[in-house]
């Protein structure tokens, strides 16, 4: 397996039958699956990029996703992501312990 460290979180990206599964690893030193039979049929560094997409997508550094926005996935391979929708906020701000609606 290889490692992956993205904003002090260590991943492990494993290929299993053609197809990729990607753990978290968890501070107790257990693991989580994060994904598991992905980017099947893809050369071995296409697909190692998308894992890497895929990790920072879902793992955003200093973003709170409380909303979807279904109109604009962000595609990666076969996949999309669906985040926020910034158009329409409802986010936890940094510096107060409640969330925001727009007024």
């Amino acid at each position: 397996m290889k490692t992956l460290r993205y904003n002090d979180t260590d991943f492990l990206i494993g290929k299993t039958d053609g197809k990729l599964t990607i753990y978290r690893v968890l501070a107790d030193g257990s693991h989580a699956v994060v994904g598991t039979g992905l980017f099947a049929d893809v050369s071995e560094s296409q697909a190692q990029e998308c894992a890497q997409a895929l990790v920072e997508t879902i793992f955003p550094v200093g973003v709170h996703t409380v909303g979807p926005d279904v109109n604009h996935p962000h595609a990666i391979g076969d996949i999309n992501i669906v985040g926020p929708d910034v158009g329409h906020p409802n986010f936890v701000y940094w510096n107060q312990d409640s969330t925001s609606f727009p007024r």
